[in-house]
């Protein structure tokens, strides 16, 4: 729970609003996001991951290979989405802000709606930590040696279940959540997939 609490995000203003060069976009990025690395020595950004992002249409390519701001605000949140989801599938989430916010297109910063979004985090976080410390709660109370079937367990090995039991919870909880992204990244291909066909008929027309 600790750990948890501790998990914090980038704050908008603590990106240079200046181009910066693909190493210092490394460099930024490993440094601001050392708590969240699983092991010291990981990388949370490298050149490779950024040139297959573009590659795959994720990161709108640099200027001179300098990076925005905006661009940087891109990479976190694809970041965030990686470990969840397929590059295919936060390509189709993203692609709104990319072809709408990105690089002042709009009136709309895409800072103010980075901003916007992690105004929401103090109170997602605190949800997610009474959920999971109810699914803790729920946990310690199964496989009781009141129960017949797990009498003979020793106090260590009912330990052992009840934290396999806490993890599929939260299992369960991530389950059911990817599974709701991937289902409104589906419809978001489609609705892509359509306008393409009206764009096609439309030039065919002409």
């Amino acid at each position: 729970m600790e750990y948890l609490q501790s998990i914090g995000h980038i704050a908008s203003d603590d990106i240079p609003n200046l181009e910066l060069y693909m190493d210092q976009v490394t460099g930024f990025m490993d440094s601001h996001l050392t708590t969240i690395k699983r092991h010291p020595e990981d990388k949370v950004l490298t050149k490779t991951m950024i040139n297959n992002y573009a590659k795959n249409k994720l990161l709108p390519p640099p200027d001179k290979k300098r990076y925005s701001r905006d661009h940087m605000l891109i990479l976190l949140f694809i970041y965030y989405y990686k470990s969840i989801l397929q590059l295919n599938d936060i390509e189709a989430i993203l692609r709104p802000l990319k072809e709408k916010y990105f690089g002042g297109q709009s009136d709309a910063k895409l800072k103010d709606i980075y901003d916007e979004i992690f105004d929401l985090e103090p109170a997602v976080k605190a949800k997610t930590l009474r959920d999971v410390s109810e699914m803790g709660v729920n946990a310690q109370e199964t496989f009781q040696e009141s129960d017949p079937r797990f009498q003979q367990l020793s106090d260590e090995d009912r330990k052992e279940l009840q934290l396999f039991l806490f993890l599929c919870e939260i299992g369960t909880d991530i389950y059911l959540k990817k599974l709701l992204m991937e289902k409104v990244a589906d419809q978001l291909h489609d609705i892509d997939l359509e306008r393409q066909a009206a764009e096609r008929a439309s030039k065919m027309k002409k």
